[in-house]
């Protein structure tokens, strides 16, 4: 497995790049050229990105700023999934320019808060320009690490995240901080990219696919082991979307890899799946809606 270390400062100059492009020149965000994403690889022509297209509802972009929805790199909708409530303050791990922040924001309405935790200076950027130019209080972008998430012991009520903690190179200390600043009776929701079964061992050494989303998804029943063993209960992974071989052919050709030959081995076996699980309740009335 890559260099935790190694990870980390990719991952951040990529997603940085991406975030600049929109700054800049207000175009989609990319990690890897002109057409591809930090979390899909580039479609072929005319083709949508099978990770990243299509994952908000009619109606739910139209309420954020375009340089939000452009800089989206997500696998999924955290924020329709996790059903957050009115005075609920949230925490979004890898928040990137904020789409997801600041329609968790207009959910918890103005008695709750959202939070948005980046490691990058350009999407902190993008995300506090997006938060005013959308008009939205309640939300406070920090910046900092997931694995070390600069937030008080139980001072969150939900924590979402989308398609983030794949690219963690210890994602056993992310879900301890995320059970860490959770409260008790608090909800785990995120979405991520999960794998089912083995994997090719060149896949998994792959630094463009690891940045690319694919080659750091956690096995479906590791994930749910390193819940458990985190502390929290009722750790479950509901799929999303499955991809088949043939979304795969452009990351694995994009990586150096020969497409023919590792298409069989991983058809079918990466899935963008809504993770959930809750931190026990210190008592009988910590759980109460």
């Amino acid at each position: 497995m890559p260099n935790p270390t190694d990870i980390t400062g990719i991952v951040r100059e990529r997603y940085g790049q991406a975030a600049r492009r929109v700054l800049d020149a207000a175009e989609p965000a990319s990690c890897c050229g002109p057409v591809s994403s930090c979390c899909g690889g580039a479609p072929s022509a005319g083709a949508a990105d099978p990770i990243t297209s299509n994952l908000y509802v009619n109606g739910e972009t139209t309420v954020v700023p375009s340089a939000a929805v452009l800089a989206s790199l997500g696998c999924g909708n955290p924020t329709a999934l996790a059903e957050l409530r009115e005075g609920e303050v949230v925490l979004d791990l890898g928040s990137g320019g904020g789409i997801d922040v600041l329609l968790s924001a207009r959910r918890v309405g103005p008695k709750g808060k959202a939070y948005g935790l980046d490691m990058t200076d350009e999407m902190l950027e993008l995300a506090r320009r997006n938060a005013a130019e959308a008009g939205v209080a309640n939300v406070e972008f920090l910046k900092g690490e997931i694995e070390r998430i600069p937030l008080p012991d139980a001072s969150v009520d939900v924590i979402i995240s989308n398609c983030v903690i794949n690219l963690s190179g210890d994602k056993r200390r992310v879900l301890a901080e995320a059970f860490r600043v959770l409260k008790p009776g608090g909800r785990f929701a995120v979405s991520d990219v999960v794998v089912r079964g083995a994997v090719p061992a060149e896949v998994r050494r792959s630094m463009e696919l690891w940045v690319g989303c694919v080659a750091g998804a956690l096995e479906e029943q590791e994930f749910l082991r390193l819940l458990g063993e985190a502390g929290f209960e009722r750790p479950s992974i509901e799929p999303t979307r499955i991809y088949r071989s043939g979304d795969a052919r452009q990351f694995l050709a994009d990586a150096g890899l020969d497409p023919d030959g590792s298409l069989a081995a991983i058809d079918g076996k990466f899935m963008a799946g809504f993770v959930r699980a809750t931190k026990p309740c210190c008592g009988s009335t910590c759980c109460a809606a």
